[in-house]
C-alpha cells in the first residue's frame, strides 16, 4: 500500500510547536529522526526522517494559530479533498480550514467531526507535479 495514494491511509503527522528547535532536539534525541529543514513563506519547515524515510514535519505554530497549543496532527490521504470536505459535512461534520492548495504538495484540508476532533485531508500531487 501506498499512504500517498491510498484512500483513507494515514500518511503523514505534523507538529506545530512554539519552538521547533527545542522539539526538534527532544524527538531527534528520543527517536534517532534525522532533520532536513526547507525555507518556506511562513518559516521554516523540518521535514523528520525515520531511517532515511520522511515520516513527518514540524513547524512552527502560525500567527493565526489564536493561542492553540502545541499538538501533533494526524493527515489522511484523500481521492478528492473537495468532495471529502462536502461528504464531511453531509454526515455532521465541519470544515474548518482550507481547502486549499500547496504548491507541489497537493491540495489539503483541516475537518472535525461530529465529536470536534479535528484532522487533516490531503490529496498528494504526482511527483513532479
Amino acid at each position: 500500500m501506498d499512504a500517498y495514494t491510498t484512500h483513507g491511509a494515514f500518511s503523514w503527522n505534523e507538529l506545530m510547536t512554539t519552538d521547533p528547535d527545542a522539539a526538534l532536539a527532544f524527538y531527534s534525541a528520543l527517536f534517532n529522526w534525522k532533520v532536513e529543514t526547507m525555507p518556506m513563506p511562513d518559516g521554516p519547515y523540518h521535514v523528520v526522517k525515520a531511517d532515511g524515510t520522511a515520516v513527518g514535519g514540524v513547524m512552527k505554530l502560525p500567527e493565526h494559530a489564536g493561542g492553540m497549543p502545541p499538538c501533533w496532527g494526524s493527515y489522511v490521504t484523500v481521492n478528492d479533498v473537495d468532495a471529502t470536505c462536502a461528504q464531511a459535512a453531509s454526515l455532521g461534520g465541519k470544515v474548518v480550514f482550507g481547502p486549499m492548495d500547496v504548491p507541489s504538495v497537493g491540495r489539503l484540508a483541516v475537518i472535525v467531526d461530529p465529536q470536534g476532533a479535528a484532522i487533516n485531508v490531503m490529496t498528494y500531487a504526482a511527483p513532479g507535479g
